[in-house]
């Protein structure tokens, strides 16, 4: 096995040896972005290679005398580029921002540098994190590594498609609506969505800011433990942020038996028959595990698609109002006064869909709509998330597809909105809430395209999550 394919936890255990180094990892990653990037489009932005050498041998040359190394071990790590990176251009994949270079990092890259981590790149996505194929970035249309006419899914694209396609060790992403799990889940690696509040959204460029949350995209539940334990804690620079005493970082142990609750609005018609059929698997490898399967019921789920687009679209009127061409970011460069300016910067700065959710939110805000659609979205939320608080009385995990199909092609749903956004219907409902949920591959498709599952625990469960999946992901068939 090459080297960039291998884990984080794998790698660690090789360079701790003394039987690689760090150069010879990073290397390996440079070495197959040069040789598949150009057909799968995962990147934005490479950094130079001489620098990230540079930084390897730093790493090497401290572990040779001795020195304590960071959780990290000078691993490279990917990075979705709505997070902001010092030096380092961050676009959100928008014409908007598309020479935007932050002078400062996000806590998490801060959090991954103070560990020895390597930010490797920034990588592709939907714009400003709006879709749910990465095929609404600015500049390029990302490739699922699995079939390159299909789409890695969104918004997160890029960094599920860099893990997979062993371009990168680690990658973070961030997940408004299911941008982390979707895109694992049609990538085939394990996508983790945290508690909302786990991981500090400082220097995150906010979409929807009650439902974004920064999480990870690896190729092992324990490499996901790995890089969540590094990047989740309180920050002080982020009010939303919250203190959990589990930390995420406990090693496995023996998971107890558990029930585990099946929603019965997740299995519905229209669901993927190939999706049904990997649900059955999974809950039989669960029952030989030791695990209790349940039937339990979440009945406000069918309302979550359209009180997810409201609150979300409502929310991210409202924090791209400060990209007018005043301040930073792309200005129109012909006009003939300051409203004339602003119309044409917007109109020329924005892609059609981040378009089509500022209207959508402007008008759920507007006088004499703000009642009959965001105050009730709002109300509906409060009932979702009663769902979930009743369900857990239940039961002590919950089980879901991801997604209700496989990867679609490439051009498959975009000129359909609606038909795009059910694509998340079994995803929002986790932000609504602000629980953790992961997505675990299980298998393939007759197609050969990724097949997963999704779990979803109480707030602050990951380490449940974790255990859980990491056992799936031992009897795992591939």
């Amino acid at each position: 096995m090459k080297l960039n394919e291998l884990s984080a936890g794998a790698l660690k255990e090789l360079l701790e040896a003394g039987t690689v180094s760090n150069c010879d990892v990073m290397a390996a990653v440079l070495d197959r972005i040069e040789t598949v990037e150009e057909s799968i489009g995962a990147f934005l932005t490479v950094r130079d290679r001489q620098a990230l050498m540079r930084e390897a041998e730093a790493v090497d040359r401290r572990r040779r005398k001795g020195e304590r190394i960071g959780a990290l071990a000078g691993l490279p790590v990917a990075v979705k580029d709505n997070i902001c990176t010092e030096g380092v251009r961050t676009t959100c994949a928008s014409k908007m921002l598309e020479f935007h270079v932050p002078p400062y990092d996000a806590t998490v890259i801060a959090r991954i540098k103070n560990a020895d981590g390597i930010v490797l790149g920034k990588t592709n996505m939907d714009e400003f994190a709006m879709g749910s194929s990465t095929e609404n970035s600015a500049f390029k249309i990302t490739r699922n590594p699995h079939n390159l006419s299909y789409v890695p899914g969104g918004t997160s694209g890029g960094s599920a498609a860099a893990v997979a396609a062993n371009e990168t060790i680690l990658a973070i992403g961030s997940d408004t609506g299911g941008s982390i799990r979707q895109p694992a889940s049609f990538c085939g690696v394990v996508g983790l969505k945290p508690t909302y509040g786990r991981v500090s959204r400082f220097g995150l460029l906010a979409y929807g800011s009650s439902l974004d949350q920064i999480g990870t995209l690896t190729k092992t539940p324990a490499d996901a433990r790995l890089l969540l334990s590094v990047i989740a804690g309180h920050d002080p620079k982020d009010a939303t942020s919250v203190g959990f005493k589990d930390g995420a970082n406990a090693e496995p142990e023996n998971l107890k038996p558990l029930k585990i609750g099946i929603p019965k609005e997740y299995f519905i018609q229209g669901v993927d028959s190939e999706v049904l059929a990997c649900a059955t698997r999974v809950t039989s490898v669960l029952r030989e595990l030791g695990h209790e399967i349940i039937e339990i019921t979440l009945p406000h789920t069918p309302y979550a698609v359209p009180t997810y687009y409201v609150i979300a679209a409502a929310e991210m009127s409202s924090n791209l109002a400060r990209y007018d061409g005043c301040r930073y970011g792309y200005r129109s460069s012909s006009y003939a006064s300051l409203r004339d300016m602003l119309v044409k910067t917007r109109t020329e700065g924005f892609g059609r869909e981040v378009q089509r959710r500022i209207l959508l939110g402007t008008f759920v805000l507007s006088a004499g709509y703000y009642d009959a659609y965001y105050e009730k979205a709002m109300k509906v939320r409060k009932l979702i998330c009663s769902d979930f608080q009743e369900a857990f009385l239940q039961c002590d995990a919950i089980m879901t597809p991801v997604a209700p199909t496989p990867a679609f092609k490439i051009g498959e749903k975009t000129s359909d909105p609606l038909n795009m956004y059910l694509v998340d219907i079994f995803s929002v409902t986790a932000n609504l809430a602000g629980l953790p949920g992961i997505s675990i591959p299980f298998g393939h498709s007759s197609q050969g395209l990724p097949l997963s599952m999704q779990f979803l625990g109480r707030s602050g469960q990951e380490e449940l999550l974790l255990q859980l999946s990491t056992d799936l992901w031992k009897a795992s068939p591939e």
